[in-house]
């Protein structure tokens, strides 16, 4: 089964939790057992799982991602949105989860999230969920 969703973000820098989203379309697929692939077809927004339950963890992240790959810091690309490339390369673009019981395998604490880098934009989501 495959899903697309489309986010509208609405800052620069910002990361959205989409736990709802995935756990929804696990539930409305119906599959017990087997992985969802979370995939961003982006160069400049990633997706990552980390903790959902203290807002200060995605404000930290964004921060220090800030201070570690800063917007302007004289680089050649032209577009002016290196910082969002390099981001979203330590992000990364896909993740791979489990279901099990018909239930999205997290943490207590964990939630899904779509990191923009380079926002406002429009952008897609694929969950892609394989059975077994």
């Amino acid at each position: 089964m495959l899903k697309k969703l489309s986010v509208r973000t609405s800052k620069r820098v910002e990361f959205l939790e989409i736990t709802g989203e995935v756990r929804k379309f696990i539930g409305e697929s119906g599959i017990r057992e087997g992985i969802v692939v979370i995939y961003v077809p982006h160069t400049t927004c990633g997706v990552t799982v980390n903790e959902h339950a203290d807002p200060s963890v995605v404000s930290d992240m964004t921060k220090h991602l800030g201070k570690l790959v800063p917007e302007d810091a004289g680089y050649s690309h032209i577009e002016g949105n290196s910082d969002a490339h390099i981001k979203t390369s330590i992000i990364g673009s896909s993740l791979t989860l489990i279901i099990n019981n018909g239930s999205l395998m997290l943490g207590t604490w964990q939630g899904v999230f779509l990191c923009e880098f380079d926002g406002p934009r429009t952008r897609e989501i694929y969950l892609k969920i394989i059975a077994g």
